[in-house]
């Protein structure tokens, strides 16, 4: 099988290759098309690779190329991780909401929706050319904003784009470690939008064990969800939020946070990842342990403010591997290939899932998967609490499709203002224009 990755030069595609490398199985992927507009950084990325295949005799082959259709052409699977305007466009859109007194996180708030105004053009322009030069692939889709993206492509994809996000992975196996359940064999029960989500049970062998970790305020502080949040308000939401609630549940004391830090999360990844860009471009420089040392520093950062807020301090050792979204495109791949039916928590469109919402929406729920693709299963209804922020997010996401499409600055402004984070009508007009003079990519918005 051929797997094509859009964004091939970015950073985190070793952690896919890495999984790839570790699957033996008859029909793996045998051929891994990188594509990337920056052969600097493809020429980097594709150098790293190289080193993790060493001394694997039936790695997967790897090109690179900077032709689009070229990587499209005759692929059974798509991973889409395009960043458009790079990690200095992450960091503009930190800066222009920080200076309006409003979170600039990349995918949360104004921050999330000004991404996603420069995003959805392309991804897009990506899902008509995979329709025409693809059409049979399955598409995976970690773009960020994931469920936004994945909505966008899905209108022109319909249920051959699936989008993957590592945080509930990542979430589910830090609650089944701290009950002492195996996190492979436990079943979790999660809900909502991407970087919007609850987990309300963990089933271990039929059983909810939960409650048990809810009524335990000493094993509820003794990981990094319980630390963020605290114990109390845990207790109160009956659930465990997914740590990106943490900007909602404490937005004033992130703002404050990112504010008196010297430096935005995006413009510290930008210049870690330049200075690892520059290393490798010398030949005789390993690029496999830079990669490594470089990738350490950046799971040991992150979300740093938040934990500062939290007084937490640095991240648990048992957090600090990959989130595992690489290990969620292997058995999604697996499950469509070989029809090895699987549980996956995916970002995929609604149908009759979440009555609150309609059945195109993408929503982030337990998926039952096959060669046939992924199917939400049935969950309980929203809590209120829940259903305020699901829907809000997701009227956002509406207005940020129908401005990309339009090409409507008033509908634009609709998106910002809409934001339970952005809190004044006029402070969504300051966003949109301080957002425009930095990105020039958004004159695009200028129709009324």
């Amino acid at each position: 099988m051929k797997l094509t990755i859009l964004g091939g030069g970015g950073f985190r595609v070793p952690l896919v290759y890495g999984a790839l490398l570790a699957d033996h199985a008859e029909g793996r992927v045998t051929a891994v098309t990188l594509y990337d507009t920056d052969a600097g950084r493809l020429t980097a990325i594709a150098r790293v690779l190289g080193e993790q295949a060493a001394n694997v005799p039936d790695a997967p082959a790897v090109t690179a190329t900077t032709e689009l259709d070229e990587a499209l052409s005759g692929a059974d699977f798509i991973f889409s991780a395009i960043r458009v305007g790079g990690l200095e466009g992450r960091a503009a859109d930190e800066r222009v909401a920080l200076d309006q007194g409003v979170l600039g996180q990349e995918t949360v708030g104004a921050g999330g929706i000004a991404y996603g105004l420069r995003t959805v053009p392309v991804a897009v322009d990506l899902a008509q050319r995979i329709a025409r030069l693809a059409p049979n692939a399955w598409v995976i889709n970690f773009t960020n904003p994931a469920g936004l993206v994945t909505e966008a492509m899905s209108r022109h994809l319909g249920d051959r784009v699936i989008g993957i996000c590592d945080s509930p992975v990542g979430l589910g196996r830090r609650i089944a470690r701290v009950l002492g359940a195996d996190p492979d064999r436990s079943r979790i029960d999660y809900v909502g939008l991407n970087h919007l989500g609850w987990v309300r049970a963990l089933h271990v062998g039929g059983r909810d064990e939960l409650p048990r970790l809810l009524a335990d305020p000493e094993l509820l502080g003794s990981f990094e969800e319980g630390r963020l949040f605290g114990v109390d308000w845990l207790q109160s939401l009956g659930a465990i939020p997914n740590e990106y609630l943490h900007y909602y549940y404490f937005n004033r004391e992130a703002v404050r946070a990112y504010q008196d830090a010297g430096q935005t999360r995006g413009a510290f990844l930008r210049e870690q990842q330049e200075g690892f860009y520059a290393r490798v471009k010398d030949p005789a420089a390993a690029a496999l342990p830079a990669w490594d040392r470089t990738r350490a520093e950046r799971e040991a950062t992150y979300m740093s403010e938040n934990r500062e807020v939290a007084g937490v301090g640095e991240r648990d050792g048992n957090d600090l591997g990959s989130g595992g979204y690489e290990q969620v495109a292997l058995a999604l791949m697996r499950a469509v290939a070989r029809n090895e039916r699987t549980s996956l928590i995916l970002n995929v469109r609604n149908r009759t899932t979440l009555s609150v919402l309609d059945a195109d929406a993408v929503v982030e729920v337990p998926c039952l998967v096959d060669a046939n693709g992924a199917r939400p299963v049935a969950v309980d209804p929203l809590p209120y609490h829940a259903v305020g922020l699901v829907t809000a997010v997701k009227a956002v996401e509406r207005a940020v499709l129908d401005a990309a499409e339009s090409g409507s600055r008033t509908t634009a402004v609709k998106a910002f203002a809409l934001h339970p984070l952005v809190d004044s009508v006029a402070v969504a007009g300051r966003l949109l224009d301080g957002y425009t003079k930095a990105h020039p990519g958004l004159a695009y918005l200028n129709r009324p």
